[in-house]
């Protein structure tokens, strides 16, 4: 009987990790939403907050993050982009990475022009230094290897970022 006993308490202690990780998958999904919808709507103090904080650091701040998101919207719009829209997949697996967990989350980009849209496909990384408790995000769909690696020297080699791929146009 005891062997019984020790046996399901082993299965329950290897199944620990697992329970956990799918209660982040709520979290992060949600959080990364809220990400993707400030981010489409303009909020960028939220997109700062949720930002992962050594690349706004390494971007010179939260002032100069929010001109930089600022500019690159306004080259957007005089290139004939009207509204920003899009939306967030379901989380990849977990992964641990020094004292972080990454997961990768697919992205869905719809630029929309007076004659159509442009649907593209990006990549989130969200990163958590409290268990899952929070998140906070990359867009990596074109960051180079070297700026990801600089920002998270920890980063788990087995989580492979897929291309983002080219923007399809579809007319409207």
């Amino acid at each position: 009987m005891c062997s019984i006993k020790n046996f399901i308490f082993f299965i329950l202690i290897l199944l620990t990790p697992f329970a956990t990780f799918a209660q982040d998958t709520v979290v992060v999904k949600k959080q990364a939403k809220r990400f993707a919808v400030a981010t489409f709507n303009g909020d960028f103090r939220t997109v700062i907050d949720l930002t992962y904080p050594k690349l706004v650091e390494l971007s010179g701040g939260r002032d100069t993050m929010q001109k930089l998101i600022t500019e690159r919207i306004e080259t957007l719009k005089k290139q004939g982009i009207m509204t920003f829209d899009g939306s967030v997949g379901s989380p990849g697996p977990f992964y641990k990475a020094g004292s972080q967990i990454h997961c990768l989350i697919p992205e869905t980009i719809v630029l929309r022009m007076f004659n159509g849209r442009y649907v593209g496909r990006s990549y989130l990384l969200a990163i958590s230094d409290n268990k899952g408790k929070s998140w906070t995000f990359l867009d990596v769909g074109k960051m180079p290897a070297g700026v990801l690696h600089k920002l998270l020297p920890n980063y788990n080699k087995d989580l492979i970022i897929p291309p983002s791929g080219k923007p399809m146009f579809f007319a409207d």
